[in-house]
């Protein structure tokens, strides 16, 4: 069986609809819980796919949390080596950062279900299903990124030029989060309380009646996207 470890900063922020996918592919899944494992020596730098999920904290954040420079550790290793790595919201972000671009604060909050924009590149990758006429994406960040040199860029929406993008065939970073389609979005929400009060405009109850609504094709599109991302890295 091929391996599979998942960066887990916050207990909420899974894998989600993704997880069901790489037991289905033959992934066996060990989750890293950062605070509570050693990340360096977690097995993720030798895994076959390596996914590091969102978070709170800023990939920018390395002096009040150092953790993050173990993250970044394991991920330059991973590009060193080419090997198979996707970064969700704070893990895209660290992952241009560990490709040597900018992460910074970006000019709002970004929070609740909506379209993502795709571009010619997207269009053609793994991320094309949410092209179609009425796909929506969780989105839930406040900081974004610079493109890395030699990244393809593959969506973004009005307010953030950089939502998505490759770097060769093996590495896919996405700011949104496609993976959050699946039960236990009230988790969000519950371990979110504290930010979703400070920012202007973002119910609760509006993110929870739009979590509900159309989450099966929400689940069927991710569950495509990852399908189609492990096909083109395999073929």
């Amino acid at each position: 069986m091929r391996s599979a470890v998942a960066i887990r900063h916050v207990h909420f922020e899974d894998l989600g609809a993704f997880g069901p996918v790489l037991q289905r592919r033959g992934y066996t899944i060990d989750y890293c819980d950062v605070g509570v494992h050693d990340v360096p020596r977690s097995g993720a730098v030798a895994a076959d796919l390596l996914v590091v999920l969102g978070g709170p904290i800023g990939a920018y954040e390395d002096g009040a949390y150092p953790v993050v420079r173990d993250v970044l550790q394991v991920l330059e290793a991973r590009l060193a080596a080419g090997r198979a790595t996707i970064g969700i919201c704070l893990g895209a972000q660290l992952i241009a950062r560990a490709l040597g671009a900018r992460v910074f604060a970006g000019p709002c909050k970004e929070i609740g279900f909506a379209p993502v924009h795709l571009t010619d590149a997207g269009r053609r990758s793994c991320l094309a299903p949410f092209a179609e006429p009425g796909a929506t994406v969780l989105h839930w960040h406040g900081d974004t990124f610079d493109l890395p040199d030699g990244g393809v860029r593959l969506a973004a929406t009005d307010a953030y030029e950089n939502q998505a993008f490759a770097f060769g065939a093996s590495v896919l970073a996405v700011q949104f989060h496609p993976e959050a389609a699946d039960a236990g979005f009230e988790r969000w929400l519950i371990g979110h309380a504290c930010e979703i009060a400070a920012a202007p405009g973002v119910d609760p109850a509006r993110l929870r009646t739009d979590a509900a609504a159309h989450a099966a094709d929400r689940r069927r599109r991710a569950t495509a996207c990852l399908e189609a991302w492990l096909d083109a890295l395999s073929g």
